[in-house]
């Protein structure tokens, strides 16, 4: 039945439920026959009211979309599902936070050396993801960082995700799934306190409505928060989240779900790598060997600043026909817009000396007090992103013979557009240079203005696509998948002219003239083929086949005219090919899942600028390679004592074209080759729960872009977090959440050219009080 495919209880608790009607079914059969004879001789007896209450941890057994027609156990891909009451928890508040919990999945990146990254800029085996976010199942654009207050799962696809979702990179595809109005009375809420000023609030209530089959269920946040270890930075935001459903007991359902998020921070511009390991001295900087600064300094300013909000409202329609066929649809507008400046630096010789910082001058070269930094990159952005779709479905279950087939089927309109209005510095100057030491984010010197260069992109998408699951025998589950999109990506923008562009013709410098006006058009075709074996009731092997493509222009809206650019659209789409084997284990009748998988992705079609051709420009022959392992263990493994843990290894090169990483290794920057992230709890009969992991990432290599003397890599870092929680009453708990509980200093991203880099989080500590209603 579809309907149970989505929404039936997990098959322990359906065991459960049938053992307990047939033990009650025979207990009121006793019963029954017992006060029959009792009647006559007036021994009856009425008992009081009994009322017995008990909670469940859910364990999802589906992915949320669509398009998975399967139990997750049954599906041939490595897909993870980090539940949110694994990351209430752990006290994760972003979705940054939650993926620490799928091993080598993170965001080691911090952006170019004007442009530092923002949002959740997140890597996955081996290549940037960022643009692979989706929100129940549709694309989320935007530079932004997610918060986890509205979200009720998420879901981790690894391998090409382009079948499921159209244009992707090729290592998946990141799902959130939102909080829905559900027909039971509810609600709670969480308060959240901790070191450097750290502060929160979450409120989640449902409620039925007097309409049948009508519910209400609102989610609220409020955060005003620093930043454990780091000066100034703040995290500020309010958000609220309302869905009402209606017809939830019928077959016609449908879900308005609408999103309203607001953050007014103070944006993190990272610190110099300066003294860091596999830092050397440019000329006149030999005394800052072995003196790293404090990872706490702040070098912006008070006038940094980032505005963001977040708008989105969805539609969704279900209407089953039969047991066998269900319809949907979903309609989906979004809008992220971003305001902000970021005052940013290069940590070159050029850029850091003793006195006035206009003639670099060492007056005192050994006095470590006296260094300057230079303030010298600014960075700006004003950027909309806005998102129309509707996505209309059919699943249907039928038979062709002895063959049964789970048919998934649809239609997806898209259009994205985007935005980016220009800013830059109006004066010429800059602000006044920080204290390499001792900063002060009190400065002046900079004044900026918006300047016409802005930049305008649009893609529209018209999808049809089709998966079946056949069913052969008792054993055996062939799925296939096949997905055409043909889109249409439009950009255009104005540049401030320069010398090297040779644009300026009879205008000054820094003139904003017309850049770019390109189109790419084409029809790209994705598909996957894999098979799952039955070994037994609790083993099943596998085997996927995948191939996804990702079209100029088709991460970030941006297209160009250089001949060695992706995004030009005279190329051919990148494309990757993976190919997974793999074996799925349930345990403790299902309620507790080991996966292990190998994969292989080949990524074709890469920027060669080692094989030129006739006219001397870079080719599209360059190849990557990422060959790896996966381990993960999720559930309980006993009613008191869950486990949710993760390995992984990569093998990452390039096999066709220029290395890409600084150190000239062939690896692919910005992953680790091992990842390791494990935590588990316990909860004792008393109310009491202990638990903790460890998460390990080994060192990564950096990109390159011909940056001198800083580090070409970060080295390998363990931490460990822990938690403690008691329940003071049924409705109330105290949750005390410690992390990095031996104080590691760690790089946890850096930036391409190795100037800056982000610190780690230092020891620090939450306490947070649940409350139930």
């Amino acid at each position: 039945m579809i309907k149970s495919r989505k929404l039936a209880p997990h098959q322990s608790l359906s065991r459960s439920v049938m053992a307990g009607a047939t033990l009650a079914t025979g207990l009121g059969m006793a019963f029954a026959a017992n006060a029959e004879a009792l009647v006559g001789d007036a021994h009856v007896k009425h008992l009081g009211h009994v009322e017995v209450k008990g909670k469940r941890e859910h364990i999802p057994d589906h992915a949320d979309s669509d398009k998975f027609t399967q139990k997750l156990q049954d599906t041939p891909q490595t897909i993870q599902v980090i539940t949110k009451d694994l990351f209430n928890q752990q006290g994760a508040t972003t979705l940054t936070e939650a993926l620490r919990n799928s091993p080598g999945v993170g965001t080691f990146y911090a952006g170019e050396n004007g442009n530092t990254a923002t949002g959740d800029t997140v890597y996955m085996r081996g290549f940037d993801s960022s643009s692979s976010l989706f929100v129940d199942g549709v694309r989320d654009i935007g530079s932004v960082a997610r918060d986890l207050f509205n979200v009720e799962r998420v879901e981790v696809f690894k391998g090409p995700a382009g079948t499921d979702n159209g244009r992707t990179p090729p290592s998946g595809a990141i799902n959130m799934v939102s909080k829905r109005a559900k027909l039971r009375r509810d609600a709670s809420a969480s308060v959240t306190v901790g070191t450097d000023a750290q502060r929160r609030a979450t409120f989640d209530i449902n409620t039925p409505l007097s309409l049948p089959g009508a519910a209400l269920r609102v989610n609220v946040v409020g955060q005003d928060s620093g930043v454990p270890g780091r000066d100034h930075v703040k995290n500020q935001r309010w958000g609220v989240a309302p869905s009402l459903g209606f017809g939830l007991d019928t077959d016609t359902r449908a879900y308005l779900n609408l999103l309203y998020v607001q953050q007014n921070n103070v944006p993190d511009g990272y610190v110099p790598t300066i003294g860091l390991p596999g830092w050397t001295p440019q000329p006149g900087l030999e005394a800052l060997v072995g003196h790293p600064v404090d990872p706490s300094n702040f070098y912006g300013t008070r006038s940094d600043y980032e505005d963001t909000t977040g708008k989105m409202a969805t539609l969704r329609v279900e209407h089953e026909v039969s047991d066998n066929l269900l319809i949907s649809n979903t309609l989906r507008w979004g809008e992220t817009h971003q305001d902000y400046m970021l005052t940013a630096f290069m940590s070159t010789g050029n850029n850091i000396g003793t006195g006035a910082l206009g003639n670099i001058r060492y007056t005192d070269v050994n006095d470590l007090s006296s260094y300057t930094l230079r303030r010298s990159n600014p960075t700006f952005k004003d950027v909309t992103n806005e998102i129309l779709t509707n996505q209309f479905n059919v699943n249907a279950n039928f038979k062709t013979g002895n063959i049964g087939h789970a048919l998934s089927t649809g239609i997806e309109l898209t259009r994205e557009k985007q935005a980016s209005l220009g800013r830059a510095a109006t004066n010429g100057t800059i602000w006044t240079p920080a204290n390499l030491y001792q900063p002060d984010w009190n400065a002046t010197g900079l004044t900026w203005a918006y300047n016409g260069a802005d930049g305008y992109g649009k893609t529209q998408t018209a999808s049809v696509y089709a998966f079946d699951t056949l069913s052969i025998g008792e054993h055996l589950l062939v799925t296939g998948g096949l997905r055409a999109d043909r889109y249409k990506t439009a950009f255009r923008n104005s540049v401030a002219c320069t010398v090297n562009a040779k644009n300026c013709g009879t205008n000054a410098l820094g003139t904003v003239v017309p850049g770019v006006d390109l189109e790419s058009s084409d029809t790209l075709l994705n598909w996957k083929l894999g098979a799952v074996y039955k070994l037994n009731p609790t083993v099943n092997l596998y085997t996927n086949f995948a191939v996804s493509q990702q079209p100029p222009g088709g991460s970030n809206f941006d297209l160009s005219a250089a001949a060695n650019n992706l995004n030009n659209p005279n190329m051919d789409p990148q494309q990757a090919r993976t190919a997974e084997i793999g074996a799925k284990f349930a345990f403790n009748r299902d309620r507790f899942f080991v996966d292990a998988a190998l994969f292989r992705t080949q990524v074709l079609n890469e920027i060669n600028t080692q094989d030129l051709d006739s006219n001397g420009n870079p080719t599209q022959t360059g190849e990557k390679l990422v060959r790896g392992a996966e381990l993960t263990a999720t559930g309980n493994l006993t009613r008191h004592w869950s486990v949710s843990a993760g390995y992984t290894y990569m093998d990452t090169e390039v096999t066709k074209g220029a290395g890409v990483t600084a150190d000239g290794t062939s690896d692919l920057a910005y992953t680790p080759g091992s990842a390791i992230t494990t935590w588990t709890t316990y909860r004792f009969p008393f109310g009491l729960t202990l638990g903790g992991g460890a998460r390990y990432n080994e060192g990564l290599h950096r990109g390159t872009d011909g940056a001198v003397g800083t580090p070409a890599f970060t080295k390998s870092y363990t931490v460990w977090d822990a938690v403690a929680s008691f329940d003071v009453t049924p409705d109330l708990s105290l949750r005390l959440n410690a992390y990095n509980l031996f104080n590691k200093q760690y790089v946890a991203s850096i930036n391409k050219s190795g100037y800056r880099y982000l610190p780690g989080t230092p020891r620090t500590f939450t306490l947070t009080a649940d409350f139930r209603f």
